[in-house]
């Protein structure tokens, strides 16, 4: 399975580009970074990851995506394999202005259902109890009990994964096949029930970064005529299972509070494609 690589606190770019762009950008890449070994190993170079995404009954955290809220988090449990023995991981996702921050603990995979229904975590819940861990899970259950979320979404893809280490870690990503479906359960299985293509055939490339942004990485910007755009995969997915007419179960439809101002509304029209922005309107109205 992939080894841990998370940057606990980064700045990321992300670009939407067809799948031959991508190609030549890990050309590109070769002379200053290398792949990821676990990737490496596999017939197309990348290896499956899966995400459970949790929110609340009016889709908050999805919401707050759509607003543009400088400040906002997410909630997701993700694996990489189908095994009794692999571990899964809750992960606490969050956006300060522009600086992503990341807390992530491994957990056993059969203790998930419980955890997600409420139970309190216990130390052998852990894959490999420590108190970064255990903080790090107990924040997750505080936000997830604290909004009342619960499994919304199940987001899968193939990721491409570059690495390079040193005072400024940079890792740079490619993400194929991205792939979103209603999911309701902690069932953690990676077959998916008529999921949609969130980005169609195209590859969200992420470029990471803990320091300053590299001279290299800006060459590769202009080189290639990157532009940066917004590629959030479970609010993109659930936008694009309304846009197929996929909704999600009745109970997880989004909401817009009454009590939102003008100045708020016009904010999610302007970052809202047509089909949410006639049901703002009509909401409002």
């Amino acid at each position: 399975m992939p080894v841990d690589q998370m940057q606990t606190q980064r700045f990321e770019l992300k670009y939407v580009i067809p799948d031959a762009l991508a190609v030549q950008i890990r050309d590109f890449l070769a002379p200053y970074m290398e792949m990821d070994p676990y990737g490496a190993r596999q017939p197309d170079l990348s290896y499956p990851v899966h995400s459970l995404y949790l929110d609340s009954g009016d889709l908050a955290l999805h919401q707050s995506t759509i607003n543009g809220d400088k400040n906002r988090f997410k909630l997701r449990v993700r694996f990489y394999e189908n095994r009794p023995a692999a571990p899964v991981y809750f992960e606490i996702k969050r956006r300060e202005n522009n600086a992503i921050y990341k807390e992530r603990c491994a957990v056993r995979r059969h203790v998930v259902p419980e955890i997600i229904a409420g139970r309190l975590p216990r130390r052998d819940d852990f894959v490999s109890a420590c108190p970064e861990d255990e903080r790090a899970l107990h924040n997750f259950c505080t936000l997830m009990n604290r909004l009342v979320a619960r499994p919304v979404a199940h987001v899968a893809y193939r990721r491409e994964a570059w690495l390079s280490e040193g005072a400024n870690r940079l890792r740079i990503t490619f993400d194929r096949q991205v792939r979103s479906c209603p999911e309701r359960t902690a069932c953690l299985e990676p077959e998916m029930e008529r999921p949609v293509l969130v980005f169609g055939n195209e590859v969200v490339l992420e470029l990471k970064f803990t320091g300053r942004f590299p001279t290299w990485m800006r060459d590769l910007v202009q080189v290639f005529g990157l532009r940066q755009c917004s590629a959030a995969k479970y609010v993109d997915g659930i936008v694009r299972m309304e846009e197929l007419d996929r909704p999600l179960p009745a109970a997880t439809a989004p909401v817009i509070p009454s009590h939102r101002t003008d100045r708020r509304l016009r904010r999610q029209l302007r970052a809202s494609p047509r089909f949410i922005q006639q049901r703002l309107l009509s909401r409002a109205g």
